[in-house]
């Protein structure tokens, strides 16, 4: 009886990493600056609702959409979200809606509706 044998090369590399860090590339400084200006103006148009006195839901209306629209610029470009995992994303979404359903249910307890 003639033995079978396998033969292994142990001058074989093991296989390269498939899960290697996603490379991307940074916005520049002038994209961060352009992102800054426009926080600013939303900071400025936030600050302005209180000169011009607006009560209850008016109010509401226009801060909470502005507050959202802030937290993704911060998120998705400071934070990096914009090119890491969409499960991120999703986390990150699902912690806002969270945030604002626990804030208007307790604007709704206190009757400030």
């Amino acid at each position: 009886m003639s033995d079978a044998t396998e033969t292994h090369d142990a001058t074989i590399a093991p296989e390269a990493d498939t899960h290697e860090a996603e490379v991307h590339e940074h916005p520049s400084d002038l994209k961060y600056v352009k992102i800054a200006a426009i926080l600013a103006a939303f900071t400025l148009i936030e600050i302005l609702t209180y000169t011009f006195d607006l009560k209850g839901g008016t109010l509401l209306a226009i801060l909470l959409p502005l507050m959202a629209v802030k937290f993704a610029i911060v998120a998705g470009y400071f934070m990096h979200l914009k090119f890491d995992s969409k499960l991120f994303t999703v986390m990150f979404v699902a912690g806002l809606v969270f945030a604002v359903v626990v804030y208007a249910v307790m604007l709704t307890i206190f009757e400030f509706w």
